[in-house]
């Protein structure tokens, strides 16, 4: 397929998943109407949170399935929709641990309800409390649900209870990940690189690649060798796909990216470009500027400027390059058929393409 075959058939999976998404949430609507316009309000906000997101972790699913020759779309879709709302759940809690009240510039749910409750007049401290409050229900929602629409699927009771555990595979991991982004956030220390890499891995590679890859496997009925593969190759363009994304954070550009490129430093966010950083002569020269709240766009830049002149930018656009490259000699395993190496190839150079 060319370029603009694989872009026709991304956007009709991602339809199809938008389709069930648009069905879940007219039913639970409906079905809170019942306890108050409040409760209907809140899955209302729940819903926007979901829409205008790249559908990425669902296209996962659907592009393992359809290369390993599943033909139950409408089944793929319901795992692939699975996925995107564990994503939301995960996103929307992890606003709240990172008291973010913002997401792609624009009010997320903890921003919404704080600002709603403001209007009414309540004071900072009471709004802020709402806002967190309404985004922790949500979140629970969003995540207890994304669990229900693997029973809605439709597969048999073996499928499902695979399914089931490649969700909870996901969700524990991406826990532990979370714990230890927290834990590395209150330490004076910056980690080992070795040590981000892991916490990567966890926090983003096991349910954003790993498990969406391997559970449209199982539903496609591929064989032991090939869905382990997969992980293995969801790991490594994972962890890529990470540095790729802290890079971004720091040098990237808005306008493309949706994400600020100083809120990383002022947050002081443990960075592969930050612990390598630490192992240079330049360290004690920004040490002061990362994690400083009103942190300047003159500072930020000159941190910018020392993260490359001591080769940290490098350093991570090399390690990238590295773990995409493990990535490709997995697909390069003999069990692998063509069809999926032609879906997943694209994969890889996408992540890459980031960084141009």
């Amino acid at each position: 397929m060319d370029g603009s075959d694989l872009l026709s058939v991304s956007l009709a999976r991602q339809a199809q998943v938008d389709v069930v998404l648009e069905r879940f949430f007219s039913l639970a609507k409906n079905r809170a109407a019942a306890f108050g316009e409040q409760y209907v309000q809140l899955w209302n906000t729940l819903e926007q949170n979901t829409i205008g997101g790249k559908r990425f972790r669902p296209r996962m699913v659907m592009a393992a399935y359809q290369s390993l020759g599943g033909d139950d779309l409408e089944a793929a879709a319901y795992v692939g929709a699975a996925f995107e709302l564990l994503h939301t759940a995960l996103i929307v809690h992890d606003d709240v641990i990172d008291h973010d009240f913002v997401r792609r510039g624009v009010a997320n749910i903890s921003g919404s309800y704080r600002d709603a409750a403001a209007a009414r007049g309540s004071s900072r401290e009471v709004a802020e409390h709402s806002g967190i409050s309404a985004a922790v229900i949500a979140g629970d929602l969003a995540l207890f649900n994304s669990y229900r629409l693997i029973d809605r699927s439709g597969v048999s009771d073996v499928v499902r209870s695979r399914l089931l555990e490649v969700m909870d595979d996901a969700l524990f991991a991406s826990a532990a990940g979370e714990l230890i982004d927290v834990d590395y956030s209150n330490a004076e220390d910056v980690p080992r690189v070795d040590d981000i890499l892991t916490m990567a891995r966890l926090k983003t590679a096991v349910y954003s690649f790993e498990c969406p890859l391997q559970a449209g496997a199982i539903l496609a009925g591929a064989s032991e060798e090939v869905i382990t593969t997969l992980g293995d190759f969801g790991r490594e363009i994972g962890i890529a796909y990470q540095l790729v994304d802290d890079l971004l954070g720091v040098f990237g550009k808005e306008a493309e990216t949706g994400k600020t490129t100083i809120g990383d430093l002022r947050e002081g966010k443990r960075t592969v470009m930050i612990s390598y950083a630490t192992s240079t002569a330049e360290w004690d020269s920004i040490a002061p500027l990362i994690g400083k709240h009103d942190l300047s766009d003159d500072e930020a830049q000159a941190v910018r400027d020392v993260l490359t002149s001591c080769g940290a930018k490098s350093f991570a656009e090399g390690l990238a390059r590295y773990y995409a490259n493990r990535a490709l000699a997995r697909l390069a395993e003999p069990h692998i058929p063509p069809a999926l190496r032609v879906e997943l190839h694209p994969v890889v150079d996408a992540v890459l393409g980031r960084v141009k």
